[in-house]
Formats: structure tokens, C-alpha cells, sequence
């Protein structure tokens, strides 16, 4: 049987929290920023949540994460 593994790329993107959720970056802003308006790119800044129906994907590519 070949060893369980990680998706790295998805180790380097995700953070699992202490509750159970998982932390994921904002995207959209990373270039192009000039034709965002400051209130769209200020409403981008920080952190935000996996969306509950996308944490069977999250449990796959990261199978020792305890999800």
C-alpha cells in the first residue's frame, strides 16, 4: 500500500485552526491593482475561512491535518 502524502502546494496555501476550520489567503490582490478601487482592495486584506463545502477537498490534499 504507497504512503498517504501531502499536497504541499496546499501545505504552503492553508492553515488549519484550533477549532477545525481552515485559513486560507485572500485572492485577487495580487497585481492589477491600480483599475481595484481602495474599498475592494482594503476589503481583500487578511485572512479568510475555507468554505464549509469545500473542506472534503481540504481533507484529501491534506490528510494528517485532522479534518
Amino acid at each position: 500500500m504507497p504512503k498517504m502524502k501531502t499536497k504541499k502546494s496546499a501545505a504552503k496555501r492553508f492553515r488549519v485552526r484550533p477549532g477545525g476550520t481552515v485559513k486560507r489567503g485572500q485572492a485577487f490582490k495580487r497585481h492589477i491593482l491600480t483599475k481595484k478601487s481602495t474599498k475592494n482592495k482594503r476589503h481583500l486584506r487578511g485572512s479568510v475561512g475555507v468554505h464549509e463545502t469545500n473542506m472534503g477537498h481540504m481533507a484529501q490534499m491534506l490528510p494528517f491535518a485532522g479534518l
